[in-house]
């Protein structure tokens, strides 16, 4: 895991979380839409990416963070503990995390 440098120039944060779930396709999408809402109200999230290898069954969740206060925030909510149990991963979560330097686009 990459170390969150607090005093980043943008503030931003990208946190990637790659998991592999036993739930066919269709099922955990179904999941992924029915907690959208929850994500939707978390403080500081700009954005979630949701996201499938193209070369294997590993989902990832990209998530746009304003800060690092943030991520931590919402790391020890519940609805963050509740990611495995929702989509029946099957192992422990590889998660990223990256200071964002700069960003090539407004």
């Amino acid at each position: 895991m990459t170390k969150i440098a607090p005093d980043s120039k943008e503030g931003t944060v990208i946190q990637i979380v790659k998991i592999k779930s036993n739930l066919p396709h269709e099922e955990l999408m179904k999941r992924a839409r029915e907690r959208e809402p929850q994500f939707r109200a978390i403080p500081g999230l700009i954005q979630k990416y949701y996201t499938k290898s193209s070369t294997s069954e590993e989902y990832r969740g990209i998530y746009i963070w304003d800060s690092a206060e943030s991520l931590k925030a919402f790391k020890a909510s519940d609805l963050a503990k509740s990611i495995p149990l929702a989509y029946e991963v099957t192992e422990t979560p590889n998660v990223e995390i990256a200071d964002i330097l700069f960003k090539l686009r407004e």
